[in-house]
């Protein structure tokens, strides 16, 4: 084959690579996220102030995703929900991400906005980390008030269902289990 041959052959697998570079695949978020009940692992907190742990580290666990793309889909609904402009959940706060270049170690972190509109004390924390198939995120509560760190984890696990509406209705109170009385005789 002549050189011009080869010269186009470069540049249009060199143009393919660039298009295939810029679209985004199209994926039902739910199937991708996992809806299996029993993926989903939850480790009990020592505060139950509501449905949903506030406080301590939760664990979900997300079939068939590498944790950056895990972070992708969870990452967009926390910006566009509890950060947009015109009705955020957290306006005294600041969402900070950190992505390791190879994709394995992704953090959100959620921090109190400074007066000077930066990132201060870090109040919680969502982790991304792989386990074999599937990865699994676990939240950390460190410092957000109760009523927040239950919302946000009420969110987290809508999300993680396939939901992606920004919901604004708050987690239902846990009912403690009242004992029985006995029985009449």
């Amino acid at each position: 084959m002549s050189r011009v041959v080869y010269l186009n052959l470069i540049v249009v697998l060199l143009l393919l690579f660039i298009v295939g570079c810029g679209t985004r695949p199209s994926f039902d978020a739910g199937s991708w996220l996992g809806s299996d009940p029993a993926a989903t692992s939850l480790r009990a907190s020592n505060e139950s102030t509501s449905a949903m742990s506030p406080a301590g580290t939760n664990r979900i666990s997300i079939a068939s995703s590498k944790p950056v793309d895990a972070y992708v889909v969870l990452g967009h609904r926390i910006k566009s929900c509890w950060f947009n402009a015109m009705d955020p959940l957290l306006p005294k706060h600041v969402y900070l991400a950190d992505v390791s270049p190879s994709g394995r170690k992704v953090q959100i972190t959620i921090h109190h906005k400074k007066a000077s509109g930066r990132a201060g004390a870090a109040t919680y924390a969502i982790f991304f980390k792989q386990e074999g198939p599937y990865t699994v995120v676990l939240t950390q509560n460190r410092g957000m008030p109760p009523y927040l760190a239950a919302k946000m984890r009420y969110d987290i696990e809508r999300w993680k269902r396939g939901q992606s509406n920004c919901n604004k209705a708050m987690p239902k109170p846990a009912v403690p289990k009242t004992a029985a009385a006995p029985a009449a005789r």
